[in-house]
C-alpha cells in the first residue's frame, strides 16, 4: 500500500517527467506514437533517465537516445533491411526534435544547432529508403530558399492526387508535423508538402530569418512550386496549420485564392489575444488592454516581474517569443504579436475553413468567435474534449482523433475516393 507521502509526490509530478516543463515537451512525442515515433516506453526510459536533472540533462538523455535509434537504422541498412532502416532513421528524428526546445533563445545555443543538423540528417536518410526515394526541396523565397519536403501518398506515389500543405507554429519542425499530420494524411491517400517559414525550424535556427505575419506571402512561394509537380491537382490543394499554424493557415488563405480548403488547428484569432486575460490578472482593464504595444512602462515592469517567475511564462515570451519575433523586450514584442490578428482578414477566406477547439487549450478561446466571421462557402468548427481525451493545445493527448475528423472532412469537402 502507498502511504499519502508518496502519494502526493506522485500527484505532483508530471505525466513521465518529473519537472514540469520537461513533462510538457517530452510527451510530445506520445502523439507520434500511432504514426512511427517514438514508443511510450522509450519515453518513459527517457523520463526515468532525466529524473529531477535540469535541462542539459534532458537534452542529453533525449539525443543519447536519438543516438541509439540512429545506430540501430544503420546497423539494418547494412543488413539490407531496409524498412527497419528507414522506420529507425525517422523516429531517431523524433528523439533529436524532443531534445532542444528548453534551450530557445538567443543567442542560438550551439546543442540545438548540433541536435537539429542530426534531426535532418536521419530524417533525410529514413524518406530516401521510400519507394520512389524522398528527397529534401528548396523553396526560393525572397533572398533566401525554404526547406521543404513533397512526400508522395502511401501507395499512389505516380497518381495524380489531391495535395495537403502542411505549416508549422511557433516551435515545432517539419519533423513533427511528418508524424503529426502528414503520416495519417499520406495513409488515406493525400499527397503531403511540408515545409518551414521565416521564424522556423531552419530559417530561425540556421539562417536567423524572424517571424512574419504576412504568410500569404510564404505560402505563395509554397504553392508557385506545388502547382509544377506533375502529380499534384491544381483543383485540390489543401493548407493546413497547427499551434500558431492555426493564425497562419487562415491568414494565407485570406489572399490565396488557389487554395480550395484550409484547416487551422486551432482556429486562432491573433498571437496577442491570450496574453490579454494575462494582463488582466494584474489589474490592467478591458480598455488598457485593446492594444497591447501601447502599455504603460510600469505596467510592462510588472508583467515582465510575473513572466519571469514562472517557468512556464518565461519560457513561451523571454525565450521563445523575444527569439521568433527577433526582439529584445517585452514592449517590442508585444507590439509584434498584436500585427499577428485575424481581424479584417477572416471574411476574406473563399474557401472551405475548418477549425479545431479543444478544450483546455487557451489558443481555442476565440475560435467560435472566429468561425462566426467567416464568410466561406462551407465551414466546420470541430471540438475536442477532455473525455475523448483530446483536450489541450493540438489535441496531442489524442492525435488520431484530430486527424481523423480532419481527414473526413477534407475527403467529403475535395470528394476524396
Amino acid at each position: 500500500m502507498c502511504d499519502q507521502s508518496s502519494g502526493a509526490k506522485i500527484e505532483a509530478m508530471g505525466l513521465i517527467f518529473e519537472n514540469d516543463l520537461h513533462d510538457e515537451f517530452g510527451t510530445w512525442p506520445i502523439a507520434y506514437i500511432p504514426f512511427g515515433g517514438p514508443d511510450f516506453g522509450e519515453i518513459r526510459a527517457i523520463g526515468r533517465t532525466v529524473g529531477s536533472g535540469d535541462d542539459s540533462a534532458f537534452y542529453e538523455a533525449w539525443v543519447a537516445a536519438g543516438d541509439r535509434v540512429a545506430a540501430e537504422a544503420a546497423m539494418a541498412e547494412d543488413r539490407g533491411h531496409k524498412s527497419s532502416a528507414r522506420d529507425l532513421f525517422l523516429r531517431a528524428s523524433a528523439f533529436y526534435g524532443a531534445s532542444y526546445h528548453l534551450l530557445y533563445g538567443a543567442p542560438v545555443d550551439p546543442r540545438l544547432v548540433t541536435a537539429f543538423r542530426k534531426q535532418v540528417e536521419v530524417f533525410d536518410r529514413g524518406l530516401k529508403l521510400f519507394d520512389p526515394p524522398i528527397v529534401p526541396m528548396r523553396i526560393p523565397f525572397e533572398d533566401t530558399s525554404l526547406p521543404a519536403y513533397f512526400i508522395p501518398a502511401f501507395g499512389r506515389a505516380r497518381e495524380i492526387r489531391p495535395t495537403l500543405v502542411l505549416t508549422n507554429g511557433y516551435d515545432a519542425t517539419i519533423t513533427d508535423m511528418y508524424f503529426g499530420s502528414a503520416v495519417a494524411a499520406l495513409r488515406r491517400g493525400y499527397h503531403c508538402l511540408l515545409f518551414d517559414g521565416p521564424g522556423q525550424g531552419e530559417l530561425l535556427f540556421v539562417q536567423g530569418l524572424h517571424l512574419r505575419p504576412d504568410w500569404e506571402t510564404v505560402v505563395r512561394a509554397v504553392l508557385d512550386v506545388a502547382v509544377t509537380i506533375a502529380t499534384v491537382d491544381p483543383a485540390r490543394i489543401a493548407l493546413s496549420g497547427w499551434s500558431l499554424g492555426g493564425y497562419l493557415a487562415p491568414r494565407a488563405a485570406s489572399d490565396e485564392p488557389r487554395l480550395a480548403a484550409c484547416i487551422a488547428d486551432p482556429g486562432l484569432w491573433g498571437i496577442a489575444d491570450p496574453y490579454r486575460a494575462y494582463v488582466a490578472k494584474l489589474g490592467v482593464t478591458a480598455q488598457a488592454a485593446t492594444n497591447l504595444g501601447d502599455l504603460d512602462q510600469p505596467i510592462l515592469d510588472r508583467m515582465m516581474q510575473a513572466i519571469s517567475s514562472e517557468p512556464e511564462m518565461r519560457w513561451k515570451i523571454i525565450q521563445r517569443g523575444f527569439w521568433v519575433h527577433g526582439v529584445d523586450n517585452l514592449c517590442d514584442y508585444l507590439r509584434s504579436a498584436e500585427q499577428f490578428t485575424m481581424t479584417g482578414r477572416a471574411e476574406a477566406i473563399a474557401c472551405p475553413t475548418l477549425l479545431t477547439m479543444a478544450e483546455n487549450d487557451v489558443l481555442a478561446a476565440r475560435a467560435q468567435t472566429f468561425f462566426e466571421k467567416l464568410c466561406c462557402p462551407k465551414k466546420a468548427l470541430v471540438r475536442f474534449s477532455a473525455a475523448e481525451g483530446a483536450d489541450g493545445h493540438c489535441e496531442m493527448g489524442n492525435r488520431s482523433l484530430l486527424n481523423r475528423r480532419v481527414l473526413d472532412w477534407l475527403d467529403d469537402t475535395l470528394r476524396i475516393i
